[in-house]
């Protein structure tokens, strides 16, 4: 008899019952509920093994934290019967028929049900205000980024903010004012931030959010589309399609902050995409000026190739003074899927 590794406890054996209606190399009767207590059986042949028979033992850890308030259980498990003996065996609790489907992971349980009933449709123009809510309040969302985290991508500016720091020391010989210094700095970006973003914010609403079934849903090779999700608007994307180069520039795109993380963005995204290889654009251009690096990912998970970053880059309503141009700076990156050669 051949005996593998074991530990509590899942006993298969690979035999046929003997003559006595016992089960080979088990010592145990058929007639056994497959749930025993919890110990370890050693696999004995006994009682009526014949020579040419072999009795093969696997037994599989069963973990007692795996069922919640469970015990520890051990069972026994025997093939079908080969004999003519009218003892029933116990049926197998494991097997192709029987095993559980495997657990979604985590992220991947939650993309499914977060797609579930997300459709991508044209804007009606009964949502204008609903859209532009949106819109303002991912604008919003991009005066401490750009104040802050854009701060990282600013090597001048940290430079500068440094010196300005050592020369306060030296001047006033405080520690107080000198640690007070960037607290300061930190308020003037942020308002300056402020002023600019909400200086582009009342531009592109007085443009093309103003009326947007005539900017987008009437012009040629333009569109608009809103993503709803249980009966409410989410998420929103435009394209602006340029006859010159054959081009069309996704624009637009935002998703209220309370839906994220559940794919909306790059369905819109596709619908874009889509949009342009119906109309038979040869590729897809973007810009952007956000600094979080999860917009960024997003762009690159659609397929858009990064193409250039333009440094100080200068939005409509700003003034370009000296106090705003050392408080507030800005880089544009582009963005490029090449659907086609030309």
């Amino acid at each position: 008899m051949r005996r593998s590794s074991f530990s509590p406890l899942h006993l298969r054996c690979v035999a046929a019952e003997g003559p006595c209606g016992w089960l080979l190399g088990c010592g145990l009767p058929p007639s056994l509920p497959p749930s025993l207590p919890g110990c370890l059986l050693r696999a004995v042949c006994m009682h009526c093994l014949p020579p040419e028979m072999v009795c093969e033992t696997k037994i599989v850890a069963e973990e007692h934290e795996s069922v919640p308030g469970g015990k520890k259980e051990s069972a026994v498990l025997a093939a079908p019967s080969s004999s003519s003996s009218s003892a029933p065996s116990p049926p197998p609790m494991w097997g192709p028929s029987a095993s559980p489907a495997p657990f979604p992971a985590p992220g991947d349980e939650e993309e499914e049900g977060s797609r579930e009933g997300v459709s991508i449709r044209p804007f009606h123009p009964s949502e204008q205000e609903v859209v532009r809510r949106i819109f303002n309040e991912g604008i919003l969302e991009r005066i401490p980024n750009t104040a802050f985290r854009g701060l990282k991508d600013q090597p001048f500016a940290q430079v500068l903010y440094g010196a300005m720091a050592v020369m306060c020391f030296v001047v006033t010989k405080s520690l107080l004012l000198t640690c007070c210094l960037p607290i300061f700095l930190m308020g003037m970006r942020y308002y300056f931030s402020r002023k600019v973003i909400l200086n582009y914010l009342k531009c592109a609403l007085n443009t093309d959010m103003s009326d947007i079934e005539q900017y987008y849903m009437k012009s040629p090779g333009s569109c608009f589309w809103v993503a709803v999700l249980n009966g409410n608007v989410v998420g929103i994307v435009a394209a602006r399609g340029n006859e010159d180069d054959n081009t069309v520039e996704l624009r637009r795109m935002s998703v209220d902050s309370k839906y994220r993380g559940k794919g909306i963005a790059k369905a819109l995204g596709r619908k874009v995409l889509e949009f342009a290889m119906v109309n038979n654009y040869s590729s897809v251009v973007l810009g952007t000026t956000a600094v979080k690096v999860a917009a960024h990912k997003l762009y690159e998970s659609l397929g858009f190739k990064h193409v250039g970053v333009v440094e100080h880059y200068s939005l409509p309503g700003m003034t370009h003074s000296f106090l705003e141009q050392m408080f507030f700076q800005l880089r544009y990156h582009r963005y490029c899927l090449q659907l086609r050669e030309e």
